[in-house]
């Protein structure tokens, strides 16, 4: 028996020494596999510059230097010490108590029996059917000695969906679902969740539709701790949300019943309800080692109504200093020459689709056109079947009607008419059918904002709202039709075409930013609340972008 003590020992104590010199190759192998994943997963390719313009900073004052439109500086592991068990049997009475790390019992128990259940799940879910199991393990030499619980780095199954790389039998323990191999024997584990109220540690989890019925509200708790063995490698600074599908009841008059929000972030993150596949959302997390932060995705529901909801939102956890992470202040980012952004909620399909309270940036990184860095990005509408793919704002237009017999007139809006179908760019018009003109709002309360926005010609706006994406103002129009008891008067502002919008401004952003309501808005002087006419049928947009 102390002979097989003996050789256990020393085959440990080889496989360190010879593991030890190769500590920081494993590491840089460990980041080119979590960026080459990336590359796939979000579709580009990760370039020695960083997310914008310049290569990232190595040093500190470097970082202090670098614009928020740069990234954060690149994340230095600390370097792996002699003693490759330190990480796993932590000696730290405080962190054992708080969270459930290894105690002394031997790597085999701790490997199951490593508080990987305490403190991740609610209070009820104590139920541990492997504690028994775990004291009888052996102590064994696993493969991937530097970690044995495996190295949650990022990968893809046969099937395309996103997992971590961990050894089966964690893969198991957290409830996942093995499908394809990873390197040195590990497995490609799918993380789902399919209920409300649970928390989620580890990245690429795949939040589900509960198979039960619905409850309201229904939440979802993403916690992140740098002492939690899946995240001590990789700090998180961000959490990238992929609605893989998303349906839930569309607004009223432009106000959500149904809710989808988003707590525990430091960016801001609006509310959003509707069709949103296809949609995605960064969240940025602070940062703390001492009190980490827990973000909670929330979903409530509107009684009455029989519409099915569903969804299944894929939560990656993005690392600091990796060159994918978005600019900070950015809540959808995209990392291509060319494709398409819409509104959320925004669908191919007839009636009202605009939502209230939206205001986020939409923020694109400069990519390469020829081994040149990208000089202006072009947007075009999007091309649509049966819906509007640009509608921000009913703009302005107003029928007159004087009767003949009395000279009673009325004021009517109306979008039935021609004027319905052109675009208001201005923030602001003059309403000169009415005694010393009045103000009027357009592009003040609803809008998109391209900054340096210009057509072919050159005609330059920044704001755009209306139906037409259009930077010319046009001009103000009267038409005036007699017949025996009525005399109409119509007038016009904006044109009533689309045109391709180019901005030579760099980092490439928009700015989406809509109002609490699609009603008039009554002007109140005491508040410099600018009156502005009632929305119909507001769609949002839809986009095609090109970098060029």
């Amino acid at each position: 028996m102390t002979k097989k003590v003996c050789l256990i020992l020393a085959v440990v104590l080889m496989s360190q020494a010879s593991r030890a010199c190769d500590d920081n190759k494993e590491e840089e192998l460990a980041i080119q596999q979590s960026d080459e994943y990336f590359a796939r997963a979000y579709g580009f390719t990760p370039e020695t510059w960083n997310t914008l313009y310049h290569k990232p900073s190595s040093s500190l004052q470097d970082a202090l230097d670098v614009s928020p439109y740069e990234g954060r500086t690149l994340f230095k592991r600390p370097q792996s010490s002699n003693n490759s068990f330190k990480k796993y049997f932590n000696r730290d009475q405080e962190d054992h108590e708080n969270h459930g790390r290894f105690a002394f019992a031997g790597l085999g128990a701790n490997i199951v029996n490593t508080g990987l259940f305490n403190n991740r799940y609610t209070p009820a879910n104590t139920w541990r059917p492997l504690i028994t199991l775990a004291k009888r393990i052996p102590i064994s030499v696993n493969p991937n000695f530097n970690n044995p619980l495996g190295s949650f780095d990022p990968c893809n199954s046969n099937g395309g969906e996103s997992g971590i790389c961990t050894s089966g039998s964690v893969c198991s323990l957290f409830g996942g679902r093995p499908s394809g191999p990873c390197d040195q024997g590990q497995v490609c584990c799918i993380n789902v969740i399919n209920s409300c109220g649970s928390i989620v540690t580890l990245n690429n989890t795949y939040w589900q539709t509960p198979p039960t019925a619905l409850r309201s509200p229904c939440t979802l708790t993403v916690r992140m701790d740098p002492k939690f063995i899946e995240q001590k490698n990789n700090p998180i600074c961000q959490i990238r949300l992929d609605f893989v599908s998303f349906t839930t009841s569309q607004p009223t008059a432009g106000t959500c019943t149904d809710t989808f929000q988003v707590g525990g972030v430091s960016n801001e993150v609006p509310t959003i309800c509707g069709d949103n596949r296809g949609q995605h959302m960064y969240l940025h997390v602070p940062l703390s080692s001492n009190n980490p932060t827990d973000v909670q995705l929330l979903f409530n529901f509107a009684s009455g109504t029989t519409i099915s909801r569903s969804w299944n939102i894929k939560i990656a956890m993005l690392p600091c200093g990796a060159t994918y992470l978005a600019p900070i202040d950015c809540l959808q980012y995209f990392t291509s020459t060319r494709g398409r952004v819409s509104s959320f909620n925004w669908q191919d399909v007839a009636g009202a689709r605009q939502l209230n309270n939206q205001n986020y940036n939409i923020c694109f990184r400069t990519e390469l056109i020829s081994s040149q860095k990208a000089t202006r990005m072009c947007m075009s509408v999007c091309s649509a079947t049966d819906g509007d793919a640009f509608s921000i704002t009913t703009p302005p237009a107003v029928l007159l009607v004087a009767s003949a017999n009395t000279g009673f007139a009325s004021a009517v809006t109306t979008d039935a008419m021609e004027a319905a179908q052109n675009s208001a760019v201005g923030a602001t018009y003059t309403d000169q059918s009415r005694a010393n003109g009045i103000t009027v709002a357009t592009c003040l309360y609803d809008y998109l904002l391209i900054p340096g926005g210009r057509d072919a010609n050159n005609v330059e706006a920044d704001r755009y709202c209306g139906n037409k994406l259009n930077p010319s103002p046009g001009s103000v129009k009267f038409q005036n039709v007699c017949t025996n008891l009525f005399q109409q008067r119509v007038f016009i502002s904006g044109t009533d075409t689309n045109v391709q919008v180019c901005t030579p401004i760099r980092p490439f952003k928009l700015t989406y930013q809509t109002d609490g309501q699609e009603t008039a808005v009554d002007a109140v002087p005491a508040t410099n609340t600018i009156q502005a006419l009632a929305d119909v049928s507001n769609t949002g947009f839809c986009l095609e972008f090109q970098e060029n």
